[in-house]
């Protein structure tokens, strides 16, 4: 089980979780050197990767000399440096401000349409799931509701809140 979730699955977590001892590169090819890898295969794919999230010029930074908007980016480019199937995100933007968070949610959304990306991402935070092709809400382990994307709604937002409202009223 391990050498699948190693494989196909990649993380972003909600407070980074990078290396302080390491440069933003060698937390990036972490995972690759974890599975054995040799990392001089993946080198145009870091470069990729790293132009990707936009710290090119960043690279040799450790995560002490790093903004929490970048490190959120660090941690992103880990997530997808094995090119895993699905990467699991857990409140990617809890710990940013809205200027950083918008600019990771825009990084994801891309890395979906554009790159063909699969995402989950659990948040509280209904701007946050405004990016999603799908919302299900969850009330105590349960699938209470769901929104898709395809139903474009006109405030899209909007319609989250008010779920969100109305669950939270259950209680």
């Amino acid at each position: 089980m391990t050498l699948v979730r190693r494989r196909n699955v990649g993380f972003i977590f909600q407070f980074y979780n990078l290396v302080p001892t390491l440069t933003a590169e060698e937390n990036i090819v972490l995972p690759l050197m974890i599975d054995g890898r040799d990392i001089n295969q993946y080198q145009s794919r870091i470069d990729e990767l790293l132009n990707l999230v936009g710290l090119s010029d960043r690279r040799h930074h450790k995560p002490d000399q790093l903004s929490g908007g970048q490190q959120q980016r660090v941690a992103i480019a880990r997530a997808f440096v094995t090119e895993p199937d699905i990467v699991l995100a857990d409140e990617p933007t809890g710990n940013l401000d809205s200027k950083s968070g918008r600019s990771i949610l825009e990084l994801l959304r891309h890395s979906c349409d554009a790159l063909g990306h699969t995402i989950v991402m659990v948040t509280h935070d209904a701007y946050a799931a405004s990016y999603a092709d799908r919302v299900v809400f969850l009330k105590d382990g349960r699938i209470v509701r769901e929104l898709r994307r395809a139903e474009q709604m006109d405030n899209r937002m909007q319609a989250i809140m008010d779920v969100m409202g109305r669950l939270e009223s259950e209680e």
